[in-house]
């Protein structure tokens, strides 16, 4: 199974996302049957390290998301994934947008789970609060997208 997790720069959210679901992961003994990654639907941060306040709020809990390098979407990701998850309306519009007629299936991360909100806030112009609440948020998901991946495997 291979899943995507997809924000705006590729640099709060979904990287967060990648390391902390990777980390779940990897806990749960299923590291090698499942591929993680992130991307972003917008380019400006390719090649870029995770922002430094979402490397520290994860290393607080023991996720490293410092080998993680920004990217942007591309075609081949409808293709490559199963399932590509967005961590807001705005970048699942932008998803349903470039994809083909097949593919990946596409949801909010959030919405998918029936958290109490439908998206992962974006903290990058906030402080450090928001980038603590959207670790919750996708800890909580990543619990259940854990069980949806044992069940699916």
């Amino acid at each position: 199974m291979n899943i995507l997790f997809v924000c705006m720069g590729n640099i709060c959210r979904s990287p967060t996302a990648e390391g902390v679901f990777r980390h779940k992961l990897e806990q749960a003994g299923l590291l090698g049957r499942v591929q993680v990654d992130s991307a972003g639907t917008g380019d400006w941060h390719v090649g870029k390290a995770p922002d430094g306040r979402s490397q520290s709020a994860a290393a607080q809990r023991g996720y490293d998301l410092s080998d993680l390098r920004a990217r942007q979407v591309v075609a081949a990701d409808f293709r490559r994934f199963d399932l590509i998850l967005a961590m807001d309306h705005d970048n699942l519009a932008r998803l349903q947008a470039l994809q083909p007629n097949d593919g990946a299936e596409l949801d909010l991360f959030l919405r998918r789970y029936r958290l109490a909100l439908d998206e992962v806030p974006d903290p990058y112009y906030g402080g450090v609060d928001g980038f603590e609440q959207v670790l919750d948020l996708i800890e909580q998901a990543s619990e259940a997208l854990l069980a949806e991946v044992r069940q699916r495997l």
